[in-house]
């Protein structure tokens, strides 16, 4: 008498879908962990597991070494980071410096105070603070001249220490710097510039 009447739902009710829904039902818990499991391929022993993952680590740091040489960031060192470091490598490999040839010379000098000869061994005396000091200065032109240019090409940027960092870099040979040079010798108008 008082009870309310409620309308039949009909046989095929009208399926409501959200803008924006996956626009697929939500699957059960024991089939999503059916489809996440995967065969486990775990080593035999612990030797053999000790031997895969040096591998990986040989492969990895393999590959990190070549995108350092390479200049790529993600590979490169906090301190070579940034491009006011590239443009301080860029300036130091763009030119030829004295401080490149210093283990060259002192091998050399080495050599000839060696011989039995007084003007030889006067000559091994005598060169290696003046190609010190000529070392030093070449390393204080150097680091003014990066300060400068990268004042002028990065005002916003953080430059503290780029000065000191083309210093050091010029006075290593070239074949074995690293970043490896991404420039050739006589580019000045490409420093700064290589990707």
């Amino acid at each position: 008498m008082f009870r309310r009447r409620t309308q039949e739902a009909p046989e095929n009710p009208p399926q409501v879908v959200k803008p924006g829904g996956k626009g697929r039902p939500t699957p059960k818990r024991s089939e999503a962990q059916k489809l996440r499991r995967q065969p486990i391929t775990a080593p035999a022993n612990r030797k053999e597991a000790y031997r895969k993952l040096r591998e990986k680590q040989a492969a990895d740091r393999v590959k990190q070494r070549e995108g350092m040489a390479r200049g790529e960031d993600r590979y490169l060192l906090k301190r070579d980071k940034g491009p006011v470091r590239r443009l301080a490598r860029d300036y130091v490999d763009s030119r030829r410096t004295v401080g490149s040839y210093l283990m060259y010379v002192m091998f050399a000098i080495v050599a000839v105070s060696l011989l039995p000869l007084g003007a030889a061994k006067l000559l091994s005396l005598l060169i290696p603070p003046v190609l010190l000091a000529a070392v030093f200065v070449e390393g204080l032109l150097i680091s003014r001249g990066v300060k400068k240019l990268a004042a002028e090409r990065y005002p916003n940027e953080d430059a503290k220490g780029a000065g000191l960092y083309a210093a050091m870099r010029a006075m290593q040979i070239r074949r074995l710097r690293m970043p490896a040079p991404q420039v050739k010798l006589g580019d000045k108008d490409k420093v700064g510039l290589a990707e």
